[in-house]
């Protein structure tokens, strides 16, 4: 089964936001639309890219709070249906009713 993600060997995201504006050099260009031809995933992205123009303006980073990384960890890692650890979480906030 082929998985629809980014591995390894894929250029970032600014890496092709770059391509797509036209920012990058012959070189580095030209690898990317090798993958391009060969990675689904990326193409896809590129392609967002240009129907959806990214804003300019930097947008701070920030740290994703505990509670809502254990969160995101267990819904996304849950290959197995397995709900215990989401359960946890959940009964862990007494406002939360399952």
């Amino acid at each position: 089964m082929v998985t629809f993600c980014k591995d390894v060997n894929c250029p970032s995201s600014p890496e092709l936001l770059a391509f797509q504006c036209g920012e990058t050099s012959a070189k580095e260009g030209g690898k990317i639309e090798r993958h391009l031809a060969v990675c689904e995933f990326c193409a896809s992205e590129v392609e967002f890219y240009q129907h959806y123009p990214q804003a300019e303006e930097s947008i701070a980073k920030v740290e994703i709070p505990i509670p809502l990384l254990e969160l995101a960890e267990a819904l996304l890692g849950n290959k197995h249906k397995d709900f215990s650890t989401l359960n946890k979480l959940l009964c862990e906030n007494e406002s939360v009713k399952i």
